[in-house]
């Protein structure tokens, strides 16, 4: 299987942000340390509320796209689903 994530992040302010990555432990990093996207600079630190894996680049893209689309109530139950990998939000 590939190392292409599809991510939900929890911002200090409560918000979500979705993204994609192949190295989640890197991206999460370069997200706290101000590196990441311009939304979560001013929000941090974030922590990790939810992932999905995928094969392909283009898997976790268009999952991010699919994610982003979702209101928040929906990113929430993925986020507080029995299925998240990450175990808690």
């Amino acid at each position: 299987m590939g190392n292409n994530y599809t991510y939900i992040l929890k911002c200090r302010d409560g918000s979500l942000y979705t993204g994609w990555t192949n190295d989640l432990e890197r991206r999460i990093r370069e997200h706290n340390a101000g590196k990441g996207a311009k939304y979560t600079k001013t929000r941090r630190p974030v922590t990790l509320a939810y992932f999905e894996k995928f094969d392909t680049k283009e898997e976790a893209m268009s999952r991010e796209y699919a994610i982003k689309r979702l209101k928040r109530k929906d990113k929430l139950k993925l986020v507080n689903s029995d299925d998240n990998p990450v175990g808690c939000a």
